[in-house]
């Protein structure tokens, strides 16, 4: 399994609950056309965690890079119904973050020899 994630901050705190929604919408879109196997949604709790990530934590789960590949290709086409979802979560964020993560050791690993 691979993991996208995003670490963000929002715009107007007092609409966190909404952007919360929005975020449910947009990646339960994804999830029910197979283009994701689901996500998990975080709040920084009592201000707890280095400045540079944001409040928020969103991951993303993939089989692999080739279903994220189909994911951001199919985002990629701001088409509907895609683009309204997305433009609901990204006009609340600022400062977003990303990285990509792995189950370690996944499958291919090799043990190192004695």
């Amino acid at each position: 399994m691979d993991y996208y994630q995003i670490w963000v901050d929002i715009r107007e705190s007092r609409r966190d609950v909404e952007f919360a929604q929005h975020v449910a919408r947009y990646l339960g879109h994804l999830k029910e056309k197979g283009l994701i196997e689901g996500h998990m949604f975080t709040r920084r709790k009592l201000g707890f965690g280095p400045d540079a990530l944001g409040e928020f934590n969103i991951t993303i789960m993939v089989k692999d890079m080739a279903q994220l590949e189909r994911t951001f290709q199919y985002v990629a086409t701001r088409g509907p119904p895609i683009e309204p979802l997305h433009a609901a979560v990204f006009s609340m964020v600022t400062d977003f973050t990303a990285a990509l993560y792995r189950d370690f050791p996944d499958a291919v690993r090799m043990p190192a020899p004695p």
